[in-house]
């Protein structure tokens, strides 16, 4: 069986992988430094549905702090690294710059430093669909460039993707990054805007509704994106053989290095996602109309044909199918019954 690190093990994608992965028996350390960004007990309490099970260890660790990651990657030998654990949100970028070095640039050199000198033999790594940043062309493909970012947040990212290359590259490191769209679904994040636009709702308050209401999103239920994860741990990068540095495609390198798209491929309208709330929450919301908020883009959509191609990724969850299940549990998790 393989031993694998999760970072970011209390939050909302790594919570629903670690879960995912020790329902099937495999061995694992959670690494979550639990960041108030957002709601702590919310972290807490899926890490204490993670530490019933007798195969998981949690490391309460700081990505930035070099020596205390160190002393991780020298605890055990793991075979596999998934690394969720960044500061996230692109809004937040604007206000806190700093924190997004420390956690994306500074927190991703260790993660790297760590799999090198412990020979790890896969390191998978969340990147973003924000990468795309001024990219107009859609579907959104990993074989176009992305060198215009609209956010510090999405600059992050991208210098992710450079930066894990660059080890594959140097020290033949397999390492696999994930544009994530717009993840939501049960235990989501509560900065996300299915839980702000519930939580709002719910207690009567007005939703703020960007770029009045004129913008569509690639959403993507945990459950599709947690199937890709896993069967992508198991699918080491190889060279690209047939790369051509006259033509260098983004996506692929002479490197062990891929980057894929994992979305749902089906963009849904700002307007209709509000409509499939209110039907299931039963209420209507009171929309507070607003212009366009800087770093975000008008429309996203994932072209996920390599995922499909290489691991037979396939999302099955339709947006009235996801908001569903997460009202369902936004209701149990609260205790409400409005």
């Amino acid at each position: 069986m393989a031993k694998y690190l999760i970072t970011g093990a209390a939050g909302f994608i790594g919570y629903h992988v670690s879960r995912r992965l020790l329902e099937q028996g495999e061995t694992l350390v959670g690494l979550d430094n639990l960041c108030s960004y957002y709601d702590v007990q919310l972290k807490r309490d899926r890490l204490s549905q993670l530490l019933d099970y007798p195969n998981f260890t949690f490391s309460e660790t700081d990505l930035s702090d070099r020596d205390s990651m160190a002393r991780v990657f020298s605890s055990a030998q793991f075979d596999v690294v998934v690394h969720l654990a960044a500061q996230a949100g692109v809004r937040y970028s604007l206000e806190n710059p700093h924190s997004y070095i420390d956690s994306n640039l500074v927190g991703f050199i260790n993660i790297l430093e760590g799999c090198r000198q412990s020979q790890v033999g896969h390191l998978v790594y969340a990147s973003s669909s924000s990468v795309y940043g001024a990219n107009s062309t859609m579907p959104f493909t990993v074989h176009d460039n992305v060198d215009h970012p609209l956010s510090l947040y999405a600059a992050t990212k991208k210098a992710n993707e450079l930066m894990a290359h660059s080890y594959s590259h140097l020290y033949q490191l397999p390492t696999t990054g994930l544009r994530f769209f717009t993840v939501y679904g049960p235990w989501g994040r509560p900065d996300m805007a299915l839980f702000l636009f519930t939580e709002k709702i719910l207690s009567g308050k007005p939703i703020d509704v960007f770029n009045h209401g004129k913008l569509r999103r690639d959403f993507t239920y945990i459950d599709d994106i947690v199937e890709g994860i896993v069967r992508l741990t198991a699918h080491r990068p190889q060279p690209n053989l047939e790369w051509d540095s006259a033509a260098p495609d983004p996506g692929s390198s002479l490197a062990p290095f891929r980057v894929y798209n994992i979305g749902n491929n089906q963009p849904v309208e700002l307007m209709h996602f509000i409509e499939v709330l209110e039907r299931c929450l039963g209420k209507k919301a009171e929309k507070n109309f607003l212009s366009m908020q800087p770093g975000d883009v008008l429309a996203t959509c994932a072209n996920v044909d390599d995922l499909i191609a290489d691991v037979g990724f396939q999302p099955r969850t339709s947006i009235d199918q996801g908001i569903e299940h997460f009202v369902g549990w936004y209701r149990e998790y609260y205790g409400t019954s409005l």
